[in-house]
């Protein structure tokens, strides 16, 4: 399994890449392993501020349909529209083509509280 050192992790299983105040957000590899095969993603809160922990989509798999969790309080930019044809590259890509979400970060100080890789691996095992 992979767990990229450059990224943060959260409790409910989603990954954060931040790049000055801009994060992109997706699900770990144990995430969707553990979903399956990914057929739907559904995110329709672009424009919207949100608060930490609040759901800002669904992913569904062929088995179950699971929220999106904001690792930290931001406004959501963008959506990764590619997902719409091709939801099954959060399968193939998690960390890269499988992005989900760009949120503006409200206190990008805030990222720091997540797990590091090492923490969220220790809490996958």
């Amino acid at each position: 399994m992979n767990f990229p050192a450059d990224l943060r992790y959260t409790k409910d299983h989603e990954w954060l890449r931040l790049e000055g105040n801009i994060a992109t957000i997706g699900i770990t590899d144990f995430a969707q392993r553990e979903l399956g095969d990914i057929v739907y993603v559904d995110i329709d809160t672009v424009g919207k501020d949100l608060a930490a922990e609040a759901v800002f989509g669904t992913v569904e798999a062929v088995k179950t349909v699971s929220d999106l969790f904001l690792p930290v309080a931001g406004k959501v930019l963008e959506v990764n529209a590619d997902l719409n044809n091709q939801p099954e590259t959060v399968n193939s890509d998690p960390y890269g083509q499988g992005w989900m979400v760009k949120i503006e970060v409200a206190n990008p100080a805030d990222v720091e509280a997540l797990m590091t890789a090492g923490a969220y691996e220790a809490m996958v095992a």
